[in-house]
Order: structure tokens, then sequence, then C-alpha cells
């Protein structure tokens, strides 16, 4: 498989990852809550919004004229919800009738997985060079 149809394939799993992601914190909602930190207010209407903008994200980097600002929307996103990955370690990695994982698979998220997902999706934040124009 050529570099430009790994980077098609990529892009409609980002988008697809990101569509269903926003689209289960409507549909389970108590999984997301108790990772929203106490300090935050309006927790229903935050847990909304997120699930809100990863939707339009996701559909905005199938999208080839929203395909940039997209990917940097996952990408300034993800930061923003650096704070609910501390806080949910901070509550030992486990929340009660929630999602529970050891301390190492909460930081591996954290500062594994987290910073992975962000490489993702700065790969779709600049167009793919055609080969024929690539002049390596």
């Amino acid at each position: 498989m050529n570099k430009a149809g790994l980077y098609e394939i990529s892009r409609w799993l980002l988008g697809l990852f990101y569509l269903i992601a926003g689209i289960n914190h409507f549909w389970h909602p108590e999984f997301y809550l108790p990772l929203i930190p106490e300090y935050l207010p309006w927790k229903v209407l935050l847990n909304g919004l997120v699930g809100v903008i990863e939707i339009a994200l996701g559909l905005g980097v199938l999208i080839k004229s929203t395909r940039q600002y997209a990917a940097w929307g996952i990408i300034i996103l993800l930061i923003l919800l650096v704070p609910s990955h501390i806080h949910f370690i901070q509550l030992g990695s486990c929340v009660e009738n929630g999602l529970c994982v050891s301390p190492t698979v909460a930081w591996g998220r954290l500062i594994i997985i987290h910073p992975l997902l962000m490489m993702w999706a700065y790969w779709h934040v600049r167009p793919l060079i055609p080969q024929s124009a690539d002049p390596a």
C-alpha cells in the first residue's frame, strides 16, 4: 500500500474514531461524568459539549476543506482534556461503578496514548504531497 492509501485509511479511521467517541458521550454519559474534575461546573453540559465537538471534528477531518482545522481542533481538544486524565489518576485510576484500571494503564493512557492521538491528528494537519510531486 502506498503512502496516499495509508493516509486515506488513517483519515477515515480518525474521523470515525472521533465521531463514535462523540456519540458515546450522549449514549453513555454515566461513563464520562465521573471523569470530569469536581472543580469544573456544569458537568452534564461539559460532557455534551465535548461530545458535540468530537462529532464535529470527526466529520471535519473527512471533509477536505475543513480537514486541517479539524485536525488542529482534535489536538487542542486533547490538550484541554489532560486535566480529566490527571483527575482520573488522582482518583486512584478508578471511579465508582465506572472505569477502573491499574495506575500503570492510567499513566500510560496519559503519557503514551494521548500524545500518539495528537500525533495521529497532526499527520492530517497538512495535506499529503502527491507522490508525483514529492522530490524524495
